[in-house]
């Protein structure tokens, strides 16, 4: 009988012989190179985009930067791509197989890289941000850098919107791109002044992120955006390096509260660094004027106060600029460049200004046309004329690029002005405005942000002062009404707060007044201000409310450890001599931990057994408080007593440990050494359970005795414990201990006993008290756990049947 082979043969494969199986594997071996050759195509452009992005060269200069570097490091150009990706994340990103499906599926030419939808979810960090450089070369303005970065960090970041701020010449700053939050916010933060407590500004000043993940802690210490403040428990301001100097604070702004993880935020600050790529780009790049660029300048100057015009160069044969066109201009440019009739559109400014080829601004428009970097002449007068009285006002000069033209604005810098927007920004700020009140023509003047303060509809005018303590809650209309009594009868100060009820609930505000007296005293005008202090007040209340929970807690703590300590004392009375037990000297110290409010569970036992031996205990149950203290209580007098009665130490120890396991708290443990002193012998017999050796000083020596197998109280069901000995000889010093004594926080237990062993020698003594000089060495600065310790000595003159002998099981 002979059988056949199922499937096709190696050389029928290899040769592509015709058959069924011959086109299936020439199939699979098309699909397997198209695969390859996709994912080298993907990784390739992503790499690209984000050399694009972070220098702002063409896609050409990237591909060859690429194989430069790939040729100066002997690597192929696939490994640089993947190198160049993992650089931007500071983790190399998983490699796919050759085999494997495409992670990302490559985007066509000319198709961005972002949509609507966002970007698929990456594997990785260096994946994520290669698509992200790939889409930010297709951006041309902050404002879709803002919405091609929300897209992209939506998925991965959780980002719910972004904000760009530009840094102004006077420190203050500027929105220049935002996505994901309204236009009416937007346009309320449009300008920030120059003030403490702005994130996005103090991440610029600083050079170094904001992360602002607890607004209950950092929200009162910042101006945060949005209204409710709420709305975005988690924000994270990084400044963007575009020159020397951080000039741009990108914020991403998310509903959910919660910190950034390390990982998020080593991506974000990999994603300033794509920023500031390609926002050098639009400053060596501005964007073209569009087709009808000219009539949609127009149209905003149309709207805009002062003098602007948008002028195009006019370039003789040898390139020298000799003129410039007007090719949209403001109403009020006509009186500024000197042209009678109407606007001076399609004239030259030669025309219009025959010397202005002499003046700074001609050299200021050539070097901003030539540098793109803006001009700014100096301040200067100009004459004024209104409502027929003429004066002067003070005015600047500006010239900023736009495509292939120039925009040139003339604008007023009277300190006024100025000194009433920095006012109106400061009510805004401070949640305050100011009032009015003419107590002789009945003319009330209002703020615009006091209508806001108190909630009232500016269509029906503002209240007279005797009318305010009608809006108070009723158990605040006295105080506020003598307030005002004394302010108009007296001319006295007020400073008076009071609550309003508003359809968002009860609102804290303070009027703060003063009055204007006539040349008899008599009050004949008030001007204060009104605040609204909600916010403060409800923080002020939540503080309160804070420290009584933390007093009540405190008190309840500090009751527990006061019958703790009593049950403690009461437990485990301390000798205040030394003990003789046995032919021994023993003298006993316990010192409680000087942290926390709560006494541990530390204990010991130094008792005579009937038959002359001795019996000694140390022990340290887990965990602090009155339980701790009860089941300290349990274990000391359970283990004496099974001792006295005949148990042997590792049956006493098994009895413990089931004892534990069925106690009220079945998950609690204990560490634990037994000890029987055979005075006849000079033999000492021990047994532990997951407690530190004893040490034993001998001749100048010290060692730790080996020890028996023995876990800790109450960790298993069925322990395993097991006795070792040792013979005693006169002049021996033994220390039993609790770990207390040689744990510190940072260092391992075998560094705090070899410090034990070190201090015991060092500070041997053989006269009584001499134990207190061993624990002043080893304690210092604060104790974080109770100590207790046993010191037990055999007298020089000690005679037995082991003196002289071996010490076995000793370390």
């Amino acid at each position: 009988m002979t059988s056949e082979s199922a499937g096709p043969t190696r050389s029928e494969i290899a040769t592509g012989a015709p058959g069924p199986f011959g086109f299936v594997a020439r199939q699979r071996a098309e699909r397997d190179r198209l695969r390859d050759r996709a994912a080298t195509v993907a990784v390739l452009e992503r790499a690209k985009g984000a050399l694009m992005a972070l220098t702002g060269c063409s896609a050409e200069a990237a591909h060859e930067e690429l194989l430069a570097r790939a040729e100066a490091g002997r690597r192929t150009l696939i490994e640089e791509c993947w190198i160049t990706l993992g650089d931007l994340s500071g983790a190399p990103p998983a490699r796919p197989s050759a085999a494997s499906a495409l992670p990302v599926p490559p985007v066509p030419s000319g198709r961005p890289l972002s949509g609507t939808g966002g970007p698929a979810a990456p594997q990785d960090d260096g994946t994520a941000l290669g698509l992200l450089g790939a889409a930010l070369v297709r951006v041309r303005s902050p404002r879709e850098l803002a919405r091609c970065l929300l897209e992209h960090l939506g998925p991965g970041v959780g980002a719910d919107a972004v904000m760009l701020f530009a840094r102004l010449p006077e420190d203050g700053l500027e929105l220049i791109g935002h996505a994901g939050i309204d236009d009416t916010l937007a346009a309320q933060w449009r300008r920030v002044p120059p003030l403490a407590g702005i994130a996005p500004l103090d991440a610029l000043r600083a050079g170094e992120p904001r992360w602002l993940e607890d607004l209950d802690r950092g929200g009162p210490r910042s101006l945060l955006i949005g209204d409710p403040p709420e709305r975005w428990p988690s924000r994270a301001w990084l400044p963007v390096v575009t020159g020397d100097t951080a000039e741009v604070s990108l914020g991403v702004l998310r509903r959910r509260p919660g910190r950034f993880s390390p990982r998020t935020r080593e991506h974000l600050r990999a994603v300033v660094r794509l920023c500031a790529g390609r926002l050098r780009a639009f400053d060596a790049r501005p964007e073209p004027p569009a087709a009808g660029g000219a009539e949609a300048v127009q149209a905003v100057l149309d709207t805009l106060p002062g003098a602007a015009v948008l002028l195009t160069a006019l370039r003789a044969p040898t390139g020298e600029v000799e003129d410039y066109r007007i090719d949209a201009a403001s109403p009020e440019t006509a009186g500024v460049l000197g042209c009678d009739g109407g606007r001076p559109v399609g004239l030259r400014v030669l025309e219009c200004r025959p010397g202005a080829a002499e003046e700074a601004l001609w050299e200021g428009c050539a070097r901003t046309l030539a540098t793109g970097e803006p001009y700014e002449g100096e301040p200067y007068g100009q004459r004024d004329e209104a409502a027929g009285a003429a004066g002067l006002s003070a005015s600047r000069v500006r010239v900023t690029r736009l495509g292939d033209g120039l925009l040139v604005r003339w604008s007023r810098t009277d300190p006024s002005a100025r000194q009433e927007r920095r006012l109106a920004d400061v009510q805004r700020l401070g949640n305050l405005g100011w009032a009015n009140w003419n107590l002789v023509t009945r003319e009330v003047t209002w703020s615009a942000q006091v209508f806001t303060v108190l909630g009232r509809d500016p269509g029906h005018g503002p209240l007279r002062l005797d009318d305010l303590p009608g809006l108070a809650l009723p158990e605040d209309v006295p105080a506020l009404s003598r307030a005002l009594g004394g302010l108009l009868e007296a001319g006295l100060p007020a400073d008076a707060p009071f609550r309003i009820s508003t359809g968002n609930g009860v609102r804290h505000l303070r009027l703060v007044a003063e009055a204007v007296t006539d040349p008899r005293g008599t009050p004949v005008e008030v001007h204060g201000f009104l605040q609204d202090l909600t916010a403060q007040r409800r923080a002020e209340l939540a503080l309160v409310a804070s420290e009584r929970a933390m007093l009540t807690q405190h008190g309840a703590l500090r009751a527990e450890r006061a019958l703790a300590g009593r049950l403690q004392h009461a437990l485990l009375p301390l000798p205040d001599k030394p003990l003789h037990l046995a032919g021994l000297r023993v003298e006993v110290a316990y010192l409680p931990a000087q942290s926390g409010v709560q006494v541990g569970g530390d204990w010991f036992s130094a008792i005579e057994l009937p038959d002359n031996d001795a019996l000694f205990v140390v022990g340290d149950v887990a965990g602090h408080g009155v339980g701790a203290v009860a089941t300290m209580a349990q274990l000391r007098f359970t283990a004496k007593g099974m001792v006295i009665t005949g148990s042997s130490l590792t049956g006493a120890l098994g009895r413990l440990n089931t004892l534990l396991l069925h106690s009220r708290d079945s998950h609690g443990t204990a560490t634990l050494v037994l000890a029987r002193y055979h005075a006849r012998e000079g033999r000492l017999v021990w047994a532990q359970a997951g407690h530190p050796p004893p040490l034993l000083l001998r001749d100048g020596r010290a060692r730790f005795l080996d020890r028996p197998r023995g876990v800790l109280l109450g960790a298993s069901h069925r322990p395993v414990f097991e006795e070792e000995e040792c013979l005693l000889r006169p002049g021996d010093r033994l220390l039993m201990y609790t770990d207390g004594l040689v744990e510190r926080p940072g260092e391992g237990i075998d560094r705090g006993l070899e410090r034990l062993a070190d201090a015991a020698v060092t500070r041997h003594r053989d006269e009584p008290g001499s134990l207190e000089p061993l624990l002043a060495a080893l304690l210092e600065g604060e104790r974080r756990d109770d100590v207790c310790v046993l010191d037990i000595r055999v007298p020089a003159t000690a005679s037995g049947a082991g003196a002289g002998d071996r010490v076995p099981g000793t370390a």
